[in-house]
């Protein structure tokens, strides 16, 4: 393995885009072993995309490594739209990739928003899911929304300062709505600036110490608008998640085996809810990391994901 327990650095060996409906394009890559088990790598946000420190979660000698860009994320298209840009899209979008792909099963790796749809994609469609790899979980509950839009300020009131302080102090009191109106101004130099200052606050706040190169990752101009205008559609729109919630339907997956990382720290996603939901899944372990937050790159988070993948190389 390469530093920091990671594999090392590796290329596509297939990449591609799939047209959607909604006037979607998105872009997909394959890794490894094309004819090693398939695993699909789900990334947070939503809107974040993925990267290629991304692949190196797995043994590309095992496994067969499908990433994707979820709808108006990263490399897909068109960048930073939210037109029909919901969960249940995003959802066929999977199963459309899987079927393009000639895959009949596989592994489901994901982190924070990217654990909220792989919970949604495998309680649809169990019989799809071979094992799941969770991290940093998120329920997409109302009071974890309320967490990130106004409980960090406890434990990162200089953060969430520069966060509300962004707006005019008449517009304060309804942070969600503010945001959304000037992510969605068609004016770049509206949407732009606003979406910096959403994706530094989640930026700053995701890791355990100070992470300045982290940080400076959020606030690029082609990361944040995908990141801030997406995931302020989605927190407006409840995540368009079932109404009674995600833990509601465990019992669709409860055999399924799953490994859960989570930081101890997260102040993004807190722990709470990774302890609640694998207090109501039989075959879930659940692995608390003591000196981590957010990040799938703090140094336990990413040795506890590469140890759980590679827990299930040998399953079937």
């Amino acid at each position: 393995m390469a530093r920091g327990d990671l594999f090392a650095e590796i290329d596509p060996y297939e990449t591609g885009y799939l047209s959607v409906e909604g006037g979607h394009s998105l872009y997909w890559e394959q890794i490894g072993n094309p004819q090693g088990r398939p695993a699909l790598f789900l990334h947070g946000g939503p809107g974040a995309g993925a990267g290629a420190v991304h692949r190196r979660f797995f043994d590309p000698g095992h496994w067969r490594v499908v990433v994707f860009d979820q709808r108006g994320a990263g490399r897909s298209r068109p960048h930073g739209s939210i037109t029909g840009n919901t969960t249940p899209a995003l959802l066929d979008d999977i199963e459309a990739l899987r079927l393009h792909l000639g895959i009949e099963r596989w592994l489901l790796f994901g982190g924070s928003w990217g654990s909220t749809l792989g919970l949604c994609y495998a309680q649809m469609h169990p019989e799809r899911v071979s094992a799941m790899v969770l991290r940093g979980v998120f329920l997409g509950r109302p009071e974890e929304l309320d967490w990130f839009l106004h409980g960090l300020a406890q434990v990162f009131p200089d953060a969430h300062a520069a966060f509300a302080g962004y707006l005019p102090e008449t517009e304060r009191g309804d942070l969600l709505g503010a945001y959304l109106s000037r992510l969605t101004d068609p004016d770049p130099t509206v949407h732009l600036a606003a979406s910096r200052a959403w994706s530094i606050y989640e930026g700053t706040c995701s890791t355990l110490l100070p992470t300045p190169a982290a940080v400076a990752g959020f606030s690029r101009d082609r990361a944040t608008l995908g990141l801030a205008r997406i995931e302020a559609h989605y927190f407006a729109n409840k995540l368009f998640l079932p109404q009674d919630g995600l833990l509601a339907r465990m019992h669709r997956i409860a055999h399924l085996p799953a490994e859960i990382v989570q930081g101890r720290y997260d102040m993004i996603c807190p722990a709470r809810s990774a302890y609640q939901l694998a207090d109501a899944w039989p075959s879930a372990r659940l692995t608390i990391i003591p000196d981590a937050g957010h990040s799938a790159l703090e140094s336990g988070i990413r040795r506890a994901l590469v140890a759980a993948v590679e827990g299930f190389r040998d399953d079937r």
